[in-house]
């Protein structure tokens, strides 16, 4: 069975956004009395829930040979080729909070291999999407990856880890280099949206470790589908699951990289 990869892009920006309203709605009356937490510092609510199974019942309807990954666990059905990957709500510590930064990232996976990519950040109604072969766009306009070729005048994304501190000094060293060494850092609290900004020029890079599948999916395709580079510490390919990502445009990348690997060698 052929499949239409940008009909079906198209689909998933249309469900991104229809199920972010219900997020956007569902936030201006939430409570932190809603909260469930699953780990230390891990948070779920019954919007998370129900908007994963919202995506999961229209996305096995758009494509009913695949299987998923999510994070809520709303389906475990293991595709034999398709696979999406896809967190209902990248950023839940902000939404439970009341700040204004949180996405829907479903990515797509034939095989092994990322096909496409979708990212909703609905406070700004911004999606950015790509698919295999296409370029990517941010609302329908072509996005690209900055062509800044020195650390020094790079502005860089990261984020904290939350639970995961075994290598919270390697980090932080990290971090301090960072501070002294560019136009500074941002921490948005969701690698989803990090690696959209990315993608359109937002920021020159974004790294962090501690991060599952479904955080970094969509992003990382988008990312190299607008022209940037993804790898793992180690500047290899386990980015997906190997719970470490660096991403940046081409020109700079390889000084950034260096920097990551001296710290987390």
């Amino acid at each position: 069975m052929s499949i239409n990869l940008q009909t079906l892009c198209q689909e998933i920006c249309s469900l991104s956004k229809e199920v972010g309203v219900f997020i956007k709605n569902e936030g201006e009356k939430f409570s932190l009395g809603k909260v469930e937490v699953k780990g230390k510092n891990d948070f779920v609510s019954y919007v998370d829930k129900t908007s994963e199974k919202r995506l999961v019942e229209k996305l096995a309807e758009l494509l009913p040979e695949a299987g998923f990954i999510a994070e809520e666990g709303t389906s475990t059905k293991k595709g034999d080729v398709y696979n999406w990957i896809i967190d209902p709500l990248d950023g839940t510590t902000n939404f439970i909070h009341g700040i204004p930064c949180f996405a829907i990232s479903i990515g797509l996976m034939r095989n092994q291999e990322l096909v496409m990519g979708v990212i909703y950040e609905i406070n700004l109604d911004e999606c950015f999407y790509a698919w295999e072969g296409s370029k990517a766009y941010l609302n329908g306009k072509e996005i690209n990856v900055t062509k800044t070729a020195k650390l020094a005048d790079s502005l860089l994304a990261t984020g904290f880890p939350y639970y995961d501190y075994n290598r919270i000094d390697e980090y932080m060293e990290l971090f301090k280099y960072f501070m002294k060494n560019t136009h500074g850092l941002r921490r948005l609290g969701s690698a989803a949206t990090d690696l959209a900004y990315v993608a359109c020029g937002r920021f020159e890079g974004f790294y962090e470790y501690s991060l599952q599948p479904w955080d970094v999916a969509a992003g990382a395709f988008i990312v190299q589908q607008a022209g940037g580079k993804v790898t793992d510490f180690k500047g290899e390919g386990n980015y997906i699951f190997g719970k470490e990502i660096v991403a940046g445009n081409t020109a700079f990348f390889d000084e950034f990289l260096d920097v990551v690997k001296k710290h987390f060698s």
